[in-house]
């Protein structure tokens, strides 16, 4: 996928026409592109998490946690040499035959010295005898009247040598690092049996518009944000609806700033007469961007308020829309990472834009290495013939059903390989 930082300048307010033909969208001054916006969500992260109190958890608790300290190695590791086969342990540098003595040696043994010519049997894990530097494997061996001989082998040969996992004094972790479930092998190894820890972003999630204040339309954003926050380690809590109204929504925000270390918030946040939320966060703190060159979920917003101790998320309301920009610009708050891994795939039908200066989302079915646009005539949801249709697609429930997403920001045609990210990745 492409990436391109540049911020465009403001227009008169009318949508333009492009060089190449294209319709172009007035760009309002204050519209970032993605990498921007998430460079200050990045800062933002690190600001919070230094401020965020730490406890102490067990290693099996670590997964997803936000490391409080680095972690430096005591220790050597291995602290000895040991075996990677079942087979005779000796120094490789001596000739054969070699006299093998009569000791095996297990992995809970302590090893026994060895003379110049001598072997020793020795198992998968057990430690290498000082004077051995290779093993022999058993299958390549012949011992006759206790004579070992075999293949010649080099100094190194199925040994796990001591210190060549780790060195003693080597930085493995960084503070502010976020914990895979992978890492406990390491910090277990380092023998780790619990690891200070920032706590969990404590997250308010609130949804505004009067007609689901009402019940007159589900909120279906809260759990899907609240299920995102949860595999991203951190604790959400529903906290309701506030209507279409000015004062109410700011207090209300204010309200959960008090309480949370972080506030989001659902709908309200494009420029329409009833959209409350933005000029809510002006007035309580700092606007740090509104509205990123994605679609759909362009109207995204960021805000931090110093005097509520807390930070705020304004996601749109559309559910698909929420779910892309959410995803993409506000995930790295909440983990720290940008990385998005992709597969390669086949494009199936043509793909148009019809407004440049964007980066498009398009949600894509992936099946034997072909990627189907879900949205497109030809797919099980029919939205749009050639000319993708965020608008529609962003309010389309039917449209996670998708497999992954392609970020693009120009036309793609049919038989094109295009980086697909897998919903997995993001989720």
């Amino acid at each position: 996928m492409t990436h391109d930082n540049e911020e465009m300048g403001s227009h008169d307010g009318k949508e333009m026409e492009s060089h190449d033909g294209k319709e172009m969208e007035s760009h309002d001054e204050g519209m970032v592109w993605r990498e921007a916006a998430v460079d200050r969500v990045l800062e933002l992260r690190e600001a919070i998490v230094a401020d965020q109190p730490t406890e102490t958890v067990p290693l099996a608790e670590t997964a997803g946690r936000t490391l409080a300290e680095e972690v430096v190695a005591e220790r050597d590791l291995p602290p000895m040499s040991r075996s990677t086969m079942d087979g005779y342990a000796f120094d490789a540098t001596d000739d054969y035959p070699l006299a093998l003595r009569e000791e095996e040696i297990f992995p809970e043994d302590d090893p026994p010295s060895l003379e110049s010519g001598e072997a020793v049997r020795i198992f998968t894990g057990a430690p290498l005898p000082p004077e051995a530097n290779a093993v022999l494997k058993q299958e390549h061996a012949t011992v006759e009247n206790g004579q070992l001989r075999g293949n010649p082998i080099s100094p190194g040969t199925y040994t796990y040598e001591r210190g060549s996992n780790v060195a003693a004094g080597e930085q493995l972790f960084s503070t502010g690092e976020r914990i895979s479930p992978k890492d406990a092998l390491l910090l277990g190894d380092l023998g780790a049996d619990e690891i200070e820890v920032h706590e969990r972003f404590d997250v308010a999630l609130l949804a505004t518009g009067t007609e689901i204040h009402e019940g007159r339309q589900r909120d279906l954003d809260s759990p899907m944000l609240s299920g995102l926050l949860q595999s991203w380690g951190h604790e959400p809590t529903y906290e309701g609806t506030v209507p279409d109204e000015f004062p109410g929504v700011r207090d209300r925000i204010a309200d959960l700033a008090d309480g949370h270390d972080v506030v989001v918030t659902t709908g309200g946040t494009s420029v329409g007469d009833k959209d409350h939320v933005v000029r809510a966060l002006g007035e309580l703190g700092e606007v740090l961007f509104h509205r990123v060159r994605i679609r759909p979920g362009k109207p995204i917003a960021v805000a931090r308020l110093p005097d509520h101790g807390a930070v705020v998320v304004a996601i749109p309301g559309k559910p698909v829309g929420a779910h892309a920009v959410t995803t993409l610009v506000a995930r790295p708050l909440f983990i720290g990472e940008t990385e998005l891994p992709t597969v390669s795939a086949t494009l199936t039908t043509d793909v148009g834009i019809g407004v440049s200066g964007f980066a498009y989302v398009v949600p894509v079915l992936l099946e034997e290495g072909t990627a189907t646009p879900l949205g497109h005539v030809d797919s099980p949801l029919s939205v749009y013939e050639t000319t993708f249709d965020p608008s529609v697609l962003s309010s389309s429930t039917r449209a996670s059903r998708a497999d992954g997403f392609l970020v693009v920001k120009s036309d793609r045609a049919a038989g094109e390989t295009v980086d697909v990210v897998p919903y997995p990745v993001v989720e």
